[in-house]
């Protein structure tokens, strides 16, 4: 497998094979869900649902299920004047949502996707930052507990080395070039906000393309939130750390993280068994 030393070294790391096998057990187990072989695309829609309830409860915004569900179904309408809680779930929706075309996107201009991908935090940030990385003396505002964020030019130059994990051999294990990349989103924070948001929705895309999880029924973001906002941050925070350890951590934490995913996909997958999604 040509992954490179950088790869080749993570891969190694203690625990990572095994939160990696781990990982493929429990989505080759939900692939075979009986509610799959032919109602796909209403699990994986529900997915999204929940997938974009979960991104936003990790930024901060707290809403329930069913009303995400109402909001994209257009039983219930948006606000025409959003408070902060509102305009951060409409970003998590739009997002997440936009998962699923960046998806055919990724693999060929993984840049394209990005900025698809942040053009979606309409909202978040003025509308001349929307589908760019920071210029000048442009600052994130989110993800401190991460540490500083890099400069604009340090965080253009970190999206050159995402750029080639998202190409990385298709050999390479789908868990790991998930993680890693969704970590270097977090840690180069290259969108004065909405990094978080687009981080998840990258995962999301890279573990359904490279083929952990095919069907898209597995819901990434809800696994991340099983030990909550500061769970999740701590995690990260241990990969910013640049240490072997805080790199294995991050991992292992996303292993454990896709096997929640799975599971949570396993309900979504009854549901559907049982006609309860639509």
């Amino acid at each position: 497998m040509s992954t490179g030393p950088g790869l080749s070294a993570v891969l190694a790391l203690p625990g990572v094979a095994g939160a990696t096998e781990r990982a493929r057990e429990a989505c080759t187990a939900l692939r075979w869900h009986p509610a799959l072989r032919r109602r796909i695309p209403e699990g994986a829609a529900e997915s999204r649902v929940r997938g974009a309830r979960a991104s936003a409860a990790l930024e901060g915004a707290e809403v329930d299920v069913d009303v995400v569900r109402q909001l994209l179904l257009g039983t219930t309408a948006w606000p025409a004047d959003p408070d902060p809680v509102e305009q951060t779930l409409h970003a998590a929706v739009r997002v997440t949502a936009e998962s699923e075309p960046a998806g055919r996107l990724l693999g060929r201009a993984p840049s394209q996707a990005l900025a698809r991908l942040h053009l979606a935090c309409a909202g978040l940030v003025e509308d001349d930052q929307l589908g760019r990385p920071r210029q000048g003396q442009e600052e994130a505002r989110e993800l401190t507990d991460l540490g500083p964020a890099p400069s604009a030019p340090g965080a253009v130059q970190r999206l050159h080395g995402i750029r080639k994990l998202v190409l990385a051999d298709d050999s390479a294990p789908a868990l790991v070039v998930a993680s890693l990349v969704h970590a270097e989103i977090a840690a180069a924070r290259p969108f004065v906000r909405g990094n978080g948001l687009v981080a998840r929705a990258v995962e999301r895309v890279l573990v359904q393309v490279r083929g952990l999880d095919p069907t898209g029924v597995a819901v990434p973001e809800a696994g991340h939130l099983r030990e909550g906002a500061a769970g999740y941050l701590g995690a990260l925070t241990a990969y910013a750390s640049g240490t072997p350890e805080g790199v294995a951590l991050w991992l292992v934490h996303c292993g454990d993280a896709m096997v929640a995913a799975a599971a949570e996909g396993q309900r979504i997958a009854d549901a559907v068994l049982a006609g309860r999604v639509h």
